[in-house]
């Protein structure tokens, strides 16, 4: 083969090859396909739970017995209104009733005032005086109310209620009492030093020194609603229902004299004294009205 022929044998090998090269390129990196799926629903925001009136929504840690102690009622009856099976086996997010329906038997409701009939009675005048201030109870409302005999006030005027101390803070309103509430008649449950005084975000009650077997009375006369230590940090535990709004509870005890169901009268020897669930022996002692614990020293006479 000629040189001119080798030439042009060549040429077309040398372009073939530039083109299969690539020189300067930047390396090929394999990426995975992107699958595009369905995006799954939103977590729902945590929100505080608000239950209706006569409702209670179960969470976290909850006890049915500590439930029943926190409105005021009796854990049996709990488990009859909810139908209950085992009353150990309630579930977070559950929803339990703790107020008696209408037609539970025994139930005490307070007195309705129907509103008169229209149809007898013409409607009275329009009144164009300033209108009285409803007033949340409180004793120095009552004490206002009650005043001296005197006749009160005529309603052309607007009562003006001053303030004892202005410069106070505002209390919350203390849930209404009853007549039946009022009536109850109350004594100390124990002799002793009181070592821990009321403070609803912690003890809730009173905590009363003592020596171990020392006796607990009933503070007021009623019907024992629980008897027992199935409430954790009570340890041995009496509940007393002294109305259809109040109760007293006795914790810590050594030993439990009484039985639920029965009846108990003021100053009768409920409990001995001791250290259950505790690290010193004392008696811990509430008073709940409608669930909510009150200050003890507001009912217990003075001493």
């Amino acid at each position: 083969m000629t040189k001119k022929s080798s030439l042009f044998v060549l040429l077309p090998l040398a372009v073939l090859t530039a083109c299969t090269s690539t020189p300067n390129q930047a390396p090929v990196v394999e990426r995975p396909i992107a699958r595009h799926s369905s995006p799954g629903p939103a977590p729902a925001p945590v929100q505080e739970i608000k239950d209706r009136e006569g409702y209670y929504t179960v969470r976290k840690g909850d006890t049915l017995l500590r439930i029943a102690l926190d409105n005021g009622q009796n854990y049996r009856d709990l488990v009859t209104w909810n139908n209950l099976a085992n009353p150990n086996d309630i579930k977070v997010d559950q929803v339990l009733r703790v107020a008696p329906p209408e037609d539970a038997p025994g139930v005490r409701t307070a007195a309705v005032v129907m509103p008169p009939d229209t149809t007898k009675i013409p409607p009275p005048p329009k009144k164009t005086e300033p209108k009285g201030d409803k007033k949340p109870y409180t004793d120095g409302a009552m004490a206002d109310l009650q005043g001296d005999g005197k006749p009160a006030a005529s309603a052309t005027k607007p009562v003006q209620v001053a303030s004892a101390k202005p410069s106070a803070p505002a209390q919350p309103a203390a849930p209404a009492m009853s007549a039946e509430d009022r009536d109850v008649s109350w004594m100390w449950p124990s002799d002793g030093k009181v070592v821990a005084q009321f403070d609803e975000g912690r003890s809730k009650g009173i905590d009363i020194a003592g020596r171990p077997g020392q006796q607990v009375l009933a503070a007021g006369a009623g019907k024992v609603m629980y008897a027992g230590s199935g409430i954790r940090g009570y340890g041995n535990l009496v509940i007393v229902k002294h109305s259809n709004g109040l109760l007293s509870a006795y914790a810590h005890n050594r030993a439990i004299l009484v039985k639920e169901g029965q009846t108990v009268g003021k100053g009768q020897t409920i409990a001995e004294m001791g250290d259950s669930d505790s690290d010193t022996v004392k008696l811990h002692f509430e008073i709940r009205q409608q669930g909510k614990p009150v200050d003890p020293s507001k009912f217990l006479p003075n001493r």
